[in-house]
């Protein structure tokens, strides 16, 4: 099964890198979120992406174009030309890489790519700055038992502020954490779609957002049914999540599960 990856928004929120590269490129351990991303599904032995590009695209065609190189070993007979290769840590990950406009919305860069998808089949869908540690095996399962067109992975993000217990005379007890089950879940990306969902984009989709019309027409429709996640989430949205995400990296992230 095909996984379709969002990688062209500006990442306006997190400037302070976005300036100099594509969002999905900023690193997480020395490797960008994108390929963090790629490996979750690599795991679950799902290793074709179709890469939608749009702001500064060609730095993710780049990366991807030298990475053979750039993760080998090799040897340059420069008197005749050749290179030899030994020994390579590269991954078994096949890429299509599809400029989808600088300013196209998510629904037009999903559009875009539907003659890369293999006909009939099923594909997975998700945001190039989110990681996880959902089983992929069981959201496949779950979409496939629904019936549903699509399913989408439902998180609860939590508060990013502490909660005070206080007294009734203000006096402040103690602090917690809000647990997530306080939370309304929100969409996690992580999607099972089936390509029924493409009747649902209109021709020209260009300035039409995926989260917006066609989830909602879907979800109309009773086609669109939820995945819920209780496990680890992390959208890198802002330099404070990138920070956070590179802390956790060195700390046997919970998004990391290959080996």
């Amino acid at each position: 099964m095909k996984v379709v990856i969002f990688a062209g928004g500006k990442g306006t929120r997190i400037s302070e890198e976005s300036h100099l590269k594509p969002k999905p490129m900023i690193e997480i351990g020395g490797k960008p979120i994108l390929w963090h991303i790629m490996k979750i599904y690599q795991s679950y032995g799902h290793n074709e992406f179709i890469i939608c590009l749009g702001y500064k695209g060609y730095v993710i065609k780049e990366y991807f174009y030298n990475y053979f190189i750039h993760n080998t070993d090799f040897t340059i007979d420069i008197k005749n030309n050749q290179i030899i290769h030994h020994d390579s840590n590269s991954e078994d990950f096949k890429i299509t890489l599809v400029e989808t406009g600088l300013e196209t919305m998510t629904a037009g860069r999903l559009k875009r790519i539907e003659k890369y998808l293999n006909p009939n089949e099923d594909f997975m869908l998700t945001y190039g700055d989110g990681v996880a540690n959902v089983d992929i095996n069981e959201l496949i399962g779950f979409h496939k038992a629904s019936s549903h067109l699509a399913t989408m992975t439902a998180i609860q993000p939590g508060s990013r502020f502490g909660v005070m217990n206080m007294a009734a005379n203000g006096q402040v007890n103690s602090f917690t954490e809000k647990p997530k089950e306080d939370g309304a879940w929100i969409n996690g990306g992580f999607f099972v779609l089936n390509q029924g969902i493409f009747n649902y984009l209109k021709e020209d989709a260009n300035e039409v957002m995926w989260e917006k019309q066609p989830l909602e027409d879907l979800s109309n429709d009773g086609q669109l049914i939820a995945y819920k996640h209780h496990g680890f989430w992390k959208c890198m949205d802002t330099l404070r999540d990138c920070i956070d995400l590179n802390e956790m990296w060195d700390n046997n992230p919970e998004w990391k599960i290959w080996k």
